[in-house]
Formats: structure tokens, sequence, C-alpha cells
């Protein structure tokens, strides 16, 4: 019965990473070969003490900017970690999206994104988002955000938010981890987000 599970456990991670690596495939990363979708969804990455972004979150808001500004989206979802009165990323994406010349009225914030899966289930349930749609993010997270989004009827492609070098050695074993927990929330257990509330229109 052990070996039979084991058995069991091993392909169901060997198949969950074929299916998130084969999604390499929808990522981009020139804005002249990037079809022109409605909406680009940012993902949360940190927010410093000081309330400055991260250094992979400050890319990815400046790529989401990049997108915007060159006509590839109407609109930048803001999906990140607002847990606590003293912690908001979405804010802060905001205000630096803002700062570099998008319109307070084009940034639609998603304040409970609390990891990959509930950006991408909330992204439907609650922003109606079920069109194509441009995940950004670093080049090692977008396959599987985008397995996640496109397994639950979001229909994205991804744009690589990667513009420096970044001073982290944990990237791998965490997105192996998360990897395994994306494969049992889409195929196994079917999971629903901490939060979900009333639907916001977008567009």
């Amino acid at each position: 019965m052990i070996i039979l599970a084991l058995f069991f456990g091993v392909n169901f991670l060997i198949q969950t990473r074929l299916k998130i690596q084969n999604h390499s495939t929808l990522i981009f990363s020139e804005l002249d070969k990037t079809p022109n979708l409605s909406v680009a969804l940012v993902s949360g990455a940190g927010v410093k003490a000081n309330g400055k972004l991260s250094d992979a979150l400050a890319d990815r808001v400046l790529t989401g900017v990049e997108l915007y500004k060159a006509g590839k989206v109407k609109k930048l979802l803001m999906s990140g970690d607002n847990s606590t009165k003293n912690y908001d990323e979405v804010t802060a994406m905001k205000n630096f999206a803002m700062e570099k010349g998008v319109p307070e009225g084009d940034i639609v914030l998603d304040y409970a994104g609390f990891d990959t899966y509930a950006s991408c289930y909330r992204a439907r349930e609650i922003f109606d988002l079920h069109s194509a749609i441009i995940l950004v993010s670093q080049e090692f997270h977008l396959p599987r955000a985008l397995y996640i989004c496109n397994s639950l009827g979001v229909q994205s492609v991804g744009f690589a938010a990667d513009k420096r070098v970044y001073a982290t050695n944990l990237w791998g074993l965490r997105e192996f981890a998360a990897q395994i927990k994306a494969g049992l929330d889409v195929e196994v257990l079917h999971s629903k987000p901490k939060f979900l509330g009333p639907k916001v229109k977008i567009l």
C-alpha cells in the first residue's frame, strides 16, 4: 500500500510539473510580439517595512505600466496581500503605478490575492475575467501562474518582468513546493480562496 501510494504520488508530481512547464510557451518578453488584451494581472511579491516595493514587485509593476503605456492592456489589476492593517501590498503597488503615469481610474485592487491560486480564482469569480488577460510576473513564476489561471477558466498569457538579478537563493525550492500545492489545489482539492465577496466589474 505504501509503495502504491508513493507511485501515485510521484506520478502526480511528474504530471503536474509537465503541465506547468507546458505553459512556458505562453510567456512573452517583447512588447511588440505581445497580443493586445484588456487586463494585466500584476501579482504581489512583498513590500518592505518602509513601504517600498521589493525589487521583484517593483519590476512587476513597472512591467505592467509598460504594457499599459504601450496600449497592450486597458486596466491593471493589482492582486496582493492586505491581510493586516499594517501590511498592504496592493495600495503600494497602485501608488507606484500612479507615480509612473497610470491614471488611478485604470487601476483595480484585489486586496485578498494572498497567493497565486487566490489571485486567479478571484480574477474569475470577483472580477469576472474569463477571456484572455496578461499575467505579469518573473519568468520562474509564470508557468505555474498560467497553469492555475488557465485551469480555472481564466484564459491567460504571461509577460516576463525580469529586469535584474534578484538577491534570493530560495525561489527554486519555494517554487517546487508551490507547484505541488498548485497541483493539489487545481486537480484534487478544487480549493476556494479564504475570501470572496461581491463582484467588481473592471471593464
